[in-house]
């Protein structure tokens, strides 16, 4: 992080003239660094004498909190300015955070179109393509020349979220095709954009889940893609940028559901005590409850623990590499199923892979620890050979859990990530330990 020791001393001396011009010469998203490493109050000032040309941009680099504080100490007018300058997909996540007061002020003080392009957008479900599209593209005729695209490129681009890909539309709005801005300055003014064009579009539908937008960038590896309603009218555009944010909201979201944690769109250093007790306590409150059977299957089994003590020494070796099984092979799929690269129909193939992943994991571990067992522990060859059998069977049983819970989830139409390490060693712990004892019953005459 960069400390930005100048300009803190400038604002220390109150230099604010020569402050405003060095931030004048700075990148845009820099600036916001700097804003948001200064306190509250810090933050306003200096925003406040931004260049009225800049001022948008910068704030379109804050993070969503200071954004509402800054926009909330402005004016109704230099506010409304700020909403007016902000892309409309900017626009809309902020106002989606704000009270529903002030968003009825600002929206009333902003101009015609963008009320129209943030309603537009906040009509679509969260989580969509259309959620989070922005509203601000090219598009062209196809009966336009080259010579009237490019003057309608001039004139609209500078509001545009990117002008490098130009989007071709018919008299109804439906989306024809593209046509990139190198070609059209290449080509000779008198040609015709609808025979220019490029015809094989791949779009994205309003209602695409967000997390499959960034799946469809990735496997077309564009910098945007156009946005089409159900028949096929252009409506907006994402890109590359946005994706970015999707990709880092859905991987900060599967981490947290992996780990037990209702997801939070709020950073960790702003988010208050009692939220994060509220957002973990209920899977907390579900795997200790769940946990119990583990003590009841222990229960069960006292006179066999009673008649050969050396057996609870086990238990939680057992217990963990089961668990650590389950977690590697659930983790390993639940990616593969975010990436598109395995399906429920590719079940069977996941739990052949996975059982001989696990023989072989399986066979080593006991290999090692009957060693273990006999030179360091000096337990009877009998008593290791029970420990030993048990964790190559743990290890089998707990990855095709790991593998097929998540397979299943995602199959009836839950998160894969819910799935994931606590649950699955909740499960793996019990059937260990059923499978434990049963063999120690049966081996060693005991119980």
């Amino acid at each position: 992080m960069e400390d930005f020791e100048e300009l803190r001393e400038l604002i220390e001396t109150k230099q604010y003239t020569r402050l405003r011009q060095e931030l004048a010469d700075m990148n845009d998203a820099d600036i916001a660094s700097f804003l948001e490493q200064l306190d509250g109050e810090d933050m306003l000032k200096i925003f406040r004498i931004l260049p009225k040309s800049m001022a948008a941009d910068v704030f379109s680099y804050l993070e969503i909190e200071n954004q509402s504080s800054i926009i909330t100490s402005l004016s109704e007018k230099d506010a409304a300015n700020i909403i007016d300058n902000l892309m409309a997909d900017d626009a809309t996540d902020l106002l989606e955070e704000m009270p529903a007061n002030i968003v009825k002020k600002l929206l009333a003080n902003a101009s015609p179109e963008t009320r129209r392009d943030i309603n537009h957008l906040l009509r679509y479900p969260e989580d969509s393509a259309g959620s989070v599209m922005t509203v601000e593209y090219v598009d062209l005729k196809e009966d336009l020349t080259v010579r009237e695209a490019i003057e309608r490129i001039r004139r609209i681009g500078i509001d545009s979220e990117t002008i490098n890909i130009c989007y071709v539309l018919d008299s109804t709005r439906k989306l024809k095709g593209t046509v990139a801005l190198r070609y059209l300055l290449l080509s000779k003014d008198d040609e015709i954009i609808g025979e220019i064009m490029h015809e094989n579009v791949v779009s994205i539908h309003t209602l695409m889940d967000q997390e499959e937008v960034a799946r469809t960038f990735q496997k077309y590896d564009f910098t945007s893609m156009p946005v089409v309603d159900n028949e096929e009218r252009l409506v907006g555009i994402i890109t590359v940028d946005d994706v970015v944010d999707i990709m880092e909201e859905e991987a900060t979201e599967d981490m947290e559901k992996m780990a037990a944690i209702v997801p939070s769109d709020k950073p960790y250093m702003r988010t208050g005590v009692f939220e994060i007790w509220r957002k973990r306590m209920p899977w907390l409150l579900l795997l200790m409850i769940s946990a119990t059977f583990t003590g009841s299957i222990i229960s069960g089994f006292e006179d066999a623990l009673g008649a050969l003590p050396v057996l609870v020494a086990y238990i939680p070796m057992l217990m963990d590499t089961g668990g650590n099984a389950g977690g590697q092979a659930s983790v390993t799929v639940i990616r593969g199923l975010s990436l598109g690269e395995i399906d429920f129909k590719d079940v069977l193939a996941v739990v052949w892979k996975e059982i001989r992943v696990a023989v072989l994991c399986g066979l080593s571990l006991a290999a090692a620890n009957f060693v273990k067992l006999l030179v360091f522990d000096q337990v009877g060859v009998m008593v290791a050979a029970v420990v030993c059998l048990t964790l190559l069977l743990a290890v089998l049983i707990a990855k095709m859990v790991g593998c097929t819970l998540p397979m299943l989830a995602k199959r009836i139409g839950f998160d894969p990530a819910v799935m994931a390490s606590p649950f699955i060693t909740t499960i793996v712990d019990a059937l260990s330990l059923l499978i434990y004892f049963a063999i120690a019953t049966k081996v060693l005459d005991i119980g």
